[in-house]
């Protein structure tokens, strides 16, 4: 209701009409456009009641109007709760579904998302209707950071709130700490998949442990380390066997990414010049190339001459679209037992990420 009061209060104020709110009754959102007013569609407490999607989805959106209005359609049959609100290509979207990668994928085609947050709804929270009492925290929660929108979705389908890290724009220790508050939960895994960003983390960690907060932090340096600790997750069990668990997936976890290079540079592998194609391995260059998927495939080979069990490849915008398939063939015809999962990540910075358990 409280939403709802202040969207009518911009609507009125940017076009002179006022509101008409219904006492009692839980109206959906359905857009709120340049220009364009509030409009209310059918009574949605029967639907409330019955225990509603279970995650809320929020972002900021660059995209043309048209484009916003086809995203309205689709997430208007994803779920719930709809609301888009702004104008003149800057739009806030906020929407409750079952499937929040789907809600976010959405945005990608729409445009550019970013403050991507992904909340995992506790039971008899934002889906009660009648009196609205004080949340109550969920005994624990995983907190983390990713680097594209595809994996905010893939996480927060897992039940993580988390927190996107744009290239060049590493989330500081506030935004960690409003995340941890936003999980409402009385025990937190952080995790910070990045190895720079494992002070801030460690800063957040410590305000939030001020606040009342049990945090543990896996000191995670890739996304792929932080899918096998989430893999592994447990909220039943002790917190301190979860984390060991969670610490000890993520540590057996190699990781890899494929990037261009912006610019020359020495690197392990020698000199690299600007878009060259450089292969990554536990943070150090190991490969330089000139193609995208070739030189995955180095990398790729490099990572399972020491063994593995299972390949996890995050696809980034900017790869090709056989990368996938190419690299599957090549882990099933050269390597015996070795599965492989494949995720789009979306804008993740690297072209490709690489992770072998």
């Amino acid at each position: 209701r409280g939403l709802l009061a202040v969207l009518g209060a911009l609507v009125e104020t940017f076009t002179g009409e006022a509101v008409p709110v219904v006492p009692g009754s839980h109206a959906r959102v359905a857009w709120v456009g340049a220009g364009a007013p509030l409009t209310e569609v059918e009574d949605c407490a029967e639907v409330l009641d019955a225990g509603g999607p279970a995650f809320e989805v929020i972002y900021l959106l660059e995209a043309e109007d048209a484009a916003v209005a086809r995203l309205r359609e689709r997430l208007d049959g994803l779920g719930d709760s709809l609301v888009i609100v702004g104008g003149d290509g800057l739009w806030n979207v906020h929407v409750h579904v079952d499937d929040a990668g789907a809600a976010v994928e959405a945005g990608v085609e729409a445009g550019r998302p970013y403050r991507i947050r992904i909340t995992h709804f506790g039971a008899g929270d934002a889906h009660t209707t009648g009196e609205q009492l004080p949340r109550e925290r969920v005994q624990r929660a995983v907190v983390a950071v990713v680097p594209g929108e595809g994996l905010a979705g893939l996480y927060g389908q897992a039940g993580a709130t988390t927190v996107l890290a744009r290239p060049g724009e590493p989330p500081a220790s506030g935004e960690l700490v409003e995340a941890v508050r936003r999980a409402h939960a009385r025990e937190v895994v952080l995790l910070p998949n990045d190895a720079e960003l494992r002070h801030t983390a460690a800063a957040a960690a410590e305000q939030a442990r001020t606040e009342g907060i049990r945090v543990a932090l896996i000191p995670t340096r890739s996304a792929v380390q932080g899918i096998a600790a989430l893999a592994v997750h447990e909220p039943d069990r002790r917190f301190d066997e979860d984390v060991v668990s969670m610490t000890s997936a993520a540590g057996a976890t190699r990781y890899a990414e494929v990037a261009v290079a912006e610019r020359q540079s020495w690197t392990m592998a020698g000199i690299c010049q600007a878009g060259d194609v450089l292969g990554l391995i536990d943070g150090d260059v190991a490969v330089i190339g000139t193609d995208v998927t070739a030189t995955a495939e180095g990398v790729l080979d490099r990572m399972l001459s020491a063994g593995g069990e299972l390949v996890t490849l995050v696809l980034g915008d900017e790869a090709p679209e056989t990368i996938a398939e190419h690299l599957e063939a090549r882990v099933r015809e050269s390597y015996l037992a070795v599965d492989t999962v494949v995720y789009r990540g979306g804008r993740q910075g690297a072209v490709l990420l690489i992770g072998v358990e």
